[in-house]
């Protein structure tokens, strides 16, 4: 797996274990050794900008994605000895998530990973609108979270 990692945040983090996660996500996923992906951590500023451009809403959120393709929700992207398949960009904005984190008493460590695995998640076309893609979306947190020793908050 391709992935690439970038903190334009005022305080930055430790990268290299939210790059594993991205990895094993994939991998659990069934995407080919040839799938590209771009983490992007930023600051509150930039994260309201890009949720009020692309989500036409006020504020920082915690994660945006945007997929290069539309995939179908659990199915797997099929490659052939082409191109590797460009997954597209998480942005992932830790201030936020801290927040978060606090509010719902977890571990900042675990909310940014379920970040993490929730962005790659909607990249591939899962979504959370209805009750049951929530649940189904849920679910396939837990069981990628788990395979690296931690649990969905």
């Amino acid at each position: 797996m391709d992935i690439t990692f970038t903190d334009e945040q005022d305080d930055p983090l430790p990268s290299d274990w939210m790059i594993e996660l991205a990895g094993t996500a994939m991998e659990a996923e069934s995407l080919p050794e040839s799938t590209q992906l771009h983490v992007a951590l930023v600051g509150e500023d930039r994260m309201a900008e890009l949720n009020s451009e692309y989500m036409d809403k006020d504020g920082p959120t915690d994660v945006l994605s945007f997929p290069i393709e539309d995939f179908a929700a659990g199915v797997t992207p099929q490659t052939d000895a082409g191109p590797p398949l460009l997954l597209g960009d998480i942005v992932i904005c830790p201030p936020v998530v801290r927040r978060n984190a606090a509010a719902a008493a977890v571990a900042f460590e675990d909310e940014m990973a379920l970040m993490v695995v929730h962005g790659i998640l909607h990249l591939l076309g899962r979504d959370h609108v209805s009750d049951e893609e929530a649940e189904a979306m849920e679910q396939r947190e837990r069981e990628i979270l788990a395979m690296v020793g931690r649990q969905r908050p």
